[in-house]
């Protein structure tokens, strides 16, 4: 879709969002694991008897340097079973805020994910999914790029790769 940017009046074509369908951990599920898990559009349920993992969609904002536009991710972290349990249910009540402490579950290409991220989730439910803000005294590119911005060029790249053009 085209416009014209009230920021810098030129005109635009909206990116899309890179949404992630699924937490990255429930990508790396065994095929017995799948039979038990339970995943839609906003939540994911992983039960074994050993451990229990919940997770919630979250949108995550990226900074671009020199564009009125921003990079949108469609995202999931992991909760503790108590806040997903207040998030569940207070899922319909358009006046519920909250944050959580929330670890990134989604990787993205050309970081290396040796280990989670710890985020903060802010849910404001009147203006609908939860944000997510990487802990900016967590060392990681990720985090330095999220803080710092990225190039258009950078944006452009990712947005080709998800959408394999």
């Amino acid at each position: 879709m085209k416009y014209t940017c009230e920021c810098c009046g030129e005109e635009k074509e909206d990116w899309p969002a890179l949404a992630y369908n699924a937490p990255d951990f429930y990508y790396n599920l065994s095929d017995e694991e799948l039979k038990t898990a339970i995943l839609n559009s906003d939540l994911c349920i992983v039960e074994n008897p050993e451990s229990s993992h919940r997770f919630i969609r979250a949108v995550l904002i990226q900074e671009v340097h020199n564009d009125c536009r921003n990079l949108d991710y469609g995202i999931w972290v992991s909760l503790s079973e108590k806040n997903f349990t207040e998030y569940v249910d207070n899922y319909h009540n358009k006046e519920f805020k909250a944050e959580y402490f929330g670890w990134l579950n989604t990787y993205f290409p050309d970081y290396d994910f040796s280990e989670s991220i710890p985020t903060t989730v802010v849910v404001d439910n009147s203006i609908g999914r939860p944000f997510v803000f990487p802990h900016q005294s967590f060392e990681h590119p990720f985090v330095e790029d999220f803080y710092n911005g990225i190039s258009v060029e950078e944006a452009e790249k990712r947005i080709k790769r998800v959408l394999n053009v």
